[in-house]
């Protein structure tokens, strides 16, 4: 599955509860999954559960583009390229 396609499946699933809810509130759940997915990847002990948790940020991320209007595959393109942009040589 391509990210535009799991973006545009959230986004079906959600974008008018996730509308609804707004950007700020929208956020703080993000937040909260990062926290599990941090918790997790310290915890290193159960993997499925990691898994778990890195899909969940995943799809909350999507959330907030979709609310955001922001397209993660186009945004994403700044790596795929001979340069990444935004970042000085070291």
């Amino acid at each position: 599955m391509e990210i535009r396609e799991f973006q545009d499946l959230i986004a079906r699933r959600y974008k008018a509860t996730d509308e609804a809810r707004g950007v700020p509130r929208t956020f703080l759940w993000f937040m909260e999954e990062v926290g599990e997915l941090a918790s997790a990847l310290a915890s290193g002990t159960d993997k499925a559960n990691t898994e778990e948790e890195f899909a969940d940020v995943f799809a909350w991320l999507c959330t907030l583009a979709n609310i955001s209007d922001v397209d993660l595959e186009k945004a994403c393109a700044k790596y795929t390229g001979d340069r990444v942009q935004g970042f000085k040589p070291k």
